[in-house]
């Protein structure tokens, strides 16, 4: 096997990949396994540093195939792979943060939960811009004060920087109106919310086959 010269073997990226894993890597290593070669006078190394110092002095929403190409010794084949390593990373991040704008956002996010024999309560934790930092399950089982609490409710928002907190859960029953229990867990979480900055904005009931947001007065 080819060795990046002045490399020591694992000090290459894929052999740091598999003893490290992926989280020990720099941003150049990850590009220069994706481009696997570098090119005549520059080792993929030297290459992917290169490459990145561009793309960040341009901006990565200025980044064109044809920019790409003007670079020295960059061929049609590697300006394809960077550019498709980029698109790809962004698509991937866009689907794991979606924006949450209505009750019917939150319901399509629940599919894994809407549907079962259990009540599961979950928070929505998203940021200014409302896209979804993370997604948690709170409880699972008949909600009671008990279980969802404040406490376990906003420790995760105030872990993840959440400008603001959904909270939703499923009925079993099929009936989306709203219990007593309901209501006043959701008037304690408002509450608690208003004491710590982060409001909640929305508590949506659901079922397999609908919504509805509870309203407080």
């Amino acid at each position: 096997m080819s060795r990046i010269k002045g490399v020591h073997r694992v000090e290459l990226p894929r052999e740091k990949l598999e003893k490290y894993g992926v989280a020990k890597l720099a941003d150049y290593e990850l590009l220069a396994i994706i481009l696997g070669s570098g090119i005549k006078g520059l080792n993929v190394i030297n290459l992917s540093k290169r490459v990145l110092k561009k793309i960040r002095t341009d901006g990565v929403g200025n980044m064109t195939f044809a920019k790409l190409l003007d670079e020295r010794g960059l061929g049609k084949a590697k300006v394809s792979q960077i550019i498709a390593f980029f698109e790809l990373g962004k698509r991937l991040q866009s689907e794991r943060n979606p924006e949450i704008f209505s009750a019917e956002d939150v319901w399509k996010l629940c599919v894994d939960i809407r549907n079962s024999k259990k009540e599961h309560f979950v928070a929505f934790y998203v940021d200014t811009q409302s896209r979804l930092i993370e997604k948690q399950i709170i409880s699972i089982g008949t909600l009671d004060s008990s279980l969802v609490h404040p406490r376990e409710v906003f420790e995760p928002a105030i872990s993840l920087h959440a400008a603001s907190v959904i909270i939703a859960h499923n009925h079993p029953s099929g009936n989306l109106e709203p219990s007593m229990e309901d209501v006043e867990i959701t008037k304690r979480l408002i509450h608690a919310g208003k004491i710590l900055g982060i409001p909640i904005l929305e508590h949506v009931i659901m079922t397999g086959s609908g919504y509805k947001v509870i309203n407080i007065d």
